[in-house]
């Protein structure tokens, strides 16, 4: 049999050109998310914003991201995924300038918003587009994991950058990052890249439209909030209203003959489970990473520079394990690289439940790094199975469900996770908390660390350090539960994971070469194809 055939053309150096063009945006996109939370105090000192508008500089972005993912993934498959790629790059530089230079709290948050629009965009167009540029299971596969890894490396790179950038310029040089690589793309994108647009779609619903902000903003919104200030009834109430209206547009898209998202794929089953391990995995990662960040200030009494100097590396050791992943997926079946790769990160958090307290420092690194690299492994190669599993049409809105699914998982894993830490901080310290407190420092100390370590400094002597104490092993013992949640899934997701995909051969292997029996062989490229 003809391996060119049976496994697709093969890219040449013009598509390999235009995965570097492809990438940089991906590198833009993560830098941008680090580094404005970096400018924050800056910026609200020389525009004087109030409390309320900083939320909204550091988080208009992230919402309107989220809420635009849907609607542009299936408008690039509509007018041409090049098109939109180049209209959002357009817009996401004239908006990074106006930010750059914005004279008030109120231009800024609106240049913010037209940055979140165009930003859209970028990441469904970009995976879309490399989706019809390698057709080679193997090439593919080496093109998401550089595409992943410029993202991990820009969220590596963006405390750093943001930090050299903020002590030689103005806090607006932040935003003018990415200008110069989003004019590189706009001019060598009408070369690199191909244009794809679905032929047989129909028109651009705007009720699906319109559902679809008004579903995905307030849960973002809702589960953003809860995990800012924990339970309140305005964002209790603006999520449900989100779930409702979610449902609204599920039963929108199953009346349509031409959805805005295929329902349908999700009787695939390489798509769900894919889907279902992206969620969660993203809920553990998120939640993890929002409990160490504070664990290493607050327990280990590390600045937010050195903070973030020291977690830096972890995104690089998982951008290792993505590259990993990619060479290992051409000879080790899907569903048996990601058992690898949820055991490898069980392991991990069981590291992690060690850490009872201050001193403790690298066992907490070295456990986050190696659920890192666990997650990283099969990270690529579930990507390319949710591509690999819909018609090519549809890449567009596989694409930017995919990226969904990866922000309400970080959304959930704040919430839910750091809830889960906060309560087990309440419990632990009102137990521990040592006799002699005033009543407002109790309740400070309460609140969450960061304000038990300034309470402690209004207590003079032992008794301050022995409530500091008390709160940092009550913060481990919230960081070690969760731990213990995330081993006890990843090992589930492992087993899941084995189970539902062992039927999918290795992206490597040939046709002729996998050994299946001739049904199993056919049940895989049913599923494949459905």
């Amino acid at each position: 049999m003809d391996s060119t055939a049976a496994s697709g053309p093969r890219a040449g150096v013009r598509e390999w050109l235009g995965l570097t063009i492809l990438a940089l945006p991906t590198l833009l996109l993560s830098l941008d998310f680090s580094v404005t939370y970096l400018a924050v105090p800056h910026l609200s000192t020389d525009l004087g914003a109030t409390g309320p508008q900083q939320l909204w500089i550091a988080d208009v972005y992230g919402f309107l991201v989220a809420g635009f993912l849907i609607p542009m993934g299936t408008l690039g498959d509509r007018i041409g995924r090049r098109k939109l790629l180049l209209i959002g790059a357009a817009v996401f530089c004239l908006a990074s300038v106006a930010a750059a230079f914005s004279t008030s709290p109120e231009m800024l948050i609106a240049a913010r918003a037209a940055m979140g629009i165009g930003g859209a965009t970028l990441m469904p167009s970009t995976l879309a587009l490399i989706s019809n540029m390698f057709k080679d299971p193997k090439q593919m596969g080496t093109a998401i994991a550089i595409w992943m890894s410029c993202f991990m490396g820009g969220m590596a790179l963006g405390p750093v950058v943001g930090g050299v950038l903020l002590g030689s310029f103005w806090w607006g040089s932040v935003f003018l990052i990415g200008v110069p690589v989003l004019v590189l793309l706009l001019v060598t994108g009408p070369i690199l890249l191909p244009e794809y647009r679905d032929p047989g779609a129909g028109r651009v619903d705007l009720l699906s439209v319109l559902l679809s902000l008004v579903a995905v903003l307030p849960i973002v919104y809702g589960f953003k909030e809860l995990a800012k200030s924990g339970f309140a009834l305005v964002p209790t109430l603006v999520l449900l209203a989100g779930l409702v209206l979610a449902v609204v547009f599920v039963l929108h898209q199953r009346r349509l003959s031409h959805p805005m998202v295929d329902m349908r794929l999700f009787g695939n089953r390489t798509f769900t489970t894919v889907m279902v391990i992206t969620l969660v995995g993203a809920i553990l990662q998120a939640g993890t990473y929002f409990l160490v960040v504070q664990s290493v200030q607050g327990v280990d009494g590390l600045s937010p520079m050195r903070a973030g100097l020291l977690l830096a590396p972890v995104s690089l050791v998982m951008v290792v394990g993505i590259n990993v992943g990619a060479a290992l997926a051409k000879r080790i079946r899907p569903g048996n690289l990601f058992a690898i790769g949820f055991l490898l990160a069980a392991a991990g958090y069981l590291l992690i439940t060690t850490v009872d307290g201050p001193g403790h420092l690298v066992e907490l690194w070295v456990g986050y790094a190696i659920m890192a690299v666990g997650t990283g492994l099969p990270s690529g190669l579930g990507t390319g199975l949710l591509l690999g599993s819909a018609p090519p049409e549809k890449a567009g809105s596989v694409s930017s469900l995919s990226e969904v699914s990866g922000e309400f998982g970080m959304s959930m894993g704040v919430a839910v996770l750091g809830s889960v830490g906060t309560v087990a901080y309440h419990s632990q310290l009102s137990a521990t908390l040592p006799a002699g407190l005033p009543p407002d420092v109790t309740a400070t100390a309460m609140d969450n660390i960061a304000l038990a370590e300034s309470a402690a400094q209004r207590v003079p002597g032992e008794l301050g350090a022995q409530l500091l104490d008390a709160a940092r092993i009550a913060f481990t013992s919230g960081l070690r539960i969760v731990a213990v949640i995330g081993a006890v899934l990843f090992v589930v997701l492992a087993a899941y994971a084995a189970t539902a995909l062992r039927h999918l051969p290795p992206t490597g292997a040939e046709p002729d070469d996998l050994g299946e029996a001739p049904e199993e062989a056919g049940a895989a490229k049913a599923d494949h194809h459905a």
